[in-house]
């Protein structure tokens, strides 16, 4: 473990968190898309949206039956004439003879005349008449226009995030297209000589770039929109070309490595001179970060091992990127810990954990490199910068990955 202090002129997690938030907050003003029904769904609504007819939007059956006069069933069981059958669909004008009943199917038009349905169970019928064997009152069975929602009604909330019953309601009264909120969108751009993608042969000292499909994967899962994945090599003049394409097609920017005290650290060497801000947040993994704004657009520069991008997108990203796509907040709960935890002074830990009877216990040492690891935790558990050793049954926060 490595148990090195913090420095002393270390951000705290929650200063550097206020600082993602408010680079990225601005982006809650995007532009508005009207889109077609079939492509609303996980979209934001821009503007409230309400009802342009009443539902239903006409008196129909509630039940397939027998539409009558509820005073011709004074007296029963009555045996009444048949006069024709209604289905859904039909017009619905031809009114209902006195003394006589109306087959009638449900969502059918109600007949003129008609103030109550019979349901098919109560009656018997021999195809010419029909025996009803229980009375109804006026109403009975029948849907009154706008008795679900009237005309000019809100039917769904500006900022809604829409769902499948949301696009059912709004496919009801007849609407086609819907306001909403452009996604964010996001380019990765990952660094470093010794990445190499997927697919390809390993040279000496080389091994496959997982951050920039796993931060696309990552910003896909919390409502953004990535537009475009790249790579860049450990070359000033290439990271610049790329980064200009980055900001020039993305609302935000995420780049992994390049960022800590190495000799070849591209991303810090470059945004540095146009402003960037790079440092230490006393946290593990995941210590050093940067933020930068290019042409207006917010990069947050992450480390390149592969759990300290992950995890620092889990902390700093994810909250604001949630809230901005209109998904509901991912809280932090306390369970108690099934094993002992060691952790360095001064540095909050970010332990890779999986919840077990009640507990958490941990799936991996705290190296930054252990991405495999990583896939078998389900969250991460929060330890304080101020605790170094924690017996098991201590009580920590855990967040769902």
């Amino acid at each position: 473990m490595n148990t090195r202090p913090a420095p002393a002129s270390a951000w705290s997690v929650e200063a550097h968190r206020d600082r993602v938030e408010q680079l990225l907050r601005p982006l809650a003003w995007r532009e508005i898309d009207r889109v077609p029904m079939t492509a609303a769904l996980g979209r934001r609504l821009a503007a409230d949206v309400v009802a342009p007819v009443d539902l239903p939007v006409f008196r129909n059956s509630a039940m397939d039956g027998y539409a009558v006069r509820s005073a011709s069933l004074a007296t029963v069981p009555v045996t009444l004439p048949l006069a024709g059958v209604i289905a859904a669909g039909d017009h619905g004008g031809t009114p209902l003879p006195d003394g006589a009943a109306l087959k009638i199917m449900t969502g059918a038009p109600l007949p003129p005349g008609a103030d109550c349905v019979v349901p098919v169970e109560d009656t018997v019928t021999d195809g010419v008449t029909v025996t009803i064997e229980q009375a109804r009152a006026t109403g009975d069975f029948v849907r009154e226009p706008g008795t679900d929602v009237r005309t000019g009604d809100l039917l769904v909330a500006a900022g809604t995030l829409v769902a499948p019953r949301h696009i059912a309601v709004l496919a009801a009264v007849g609407l086609t297209t819907v306001p909403v909120f452009r996604p964010v969108h996001a380019a990765v751009l990952t660094t470093g000589d010794e990445l190499v993608p997927a697919g390809t042969p390993l040279g000496p000292g080389q091994i496959y770039d997982s951050n920039g499909i796993a931060l696309a994967a990552a910003l896909a899962a919390n409502g953004v929109e990535v537009v475009s994945i790249e790579h860049s090599r450990d070359d000033a003049a290439s990271f610049r070309e790329q980064l200009t394409a980055a900001t020039e097609s993305a609302d935000v920017v995420f780049t992994s490595g390049g960022v800590s005290k190495g000799d070849f650290e591209v991303v810090k060497d470059v945004l540095a001179t146009l402003g960037g801000e790079f440092g230490s947040v006393a946290m593990q993994p995941g210590g050093p970060q940067g933020l930068s704004v290019i042409g207006g657009v917010p990069v947050l520069s992450f480390p390149g091992n592969p759990v300290s991008t992950l995890v620092s997108f889990e902390v700093f990203a994810r909250p604001i990127l949630r809230e901005l796509a209109g998904l509901p907040a991912i809280p932090g709960y306390a369970v108690p810990l099934r094993v002992p935890v060691r952790s360095p002074a001064g540095r909050r830990q970010f332990l890779r954990g999986r919840l077990e009877s009640g507990g958490v216990t941990l799936v991996s040492g705290p190296g930054s490199h252990l991405i495999a690891a990583m896939a078998q935790a389900d969250v991460l558990i929060d330890i304080p910068a101020a605790a170094t050793e924690l017996a098991a049954g201590t009580t920590v926060e855990v967040r769902e990955l």
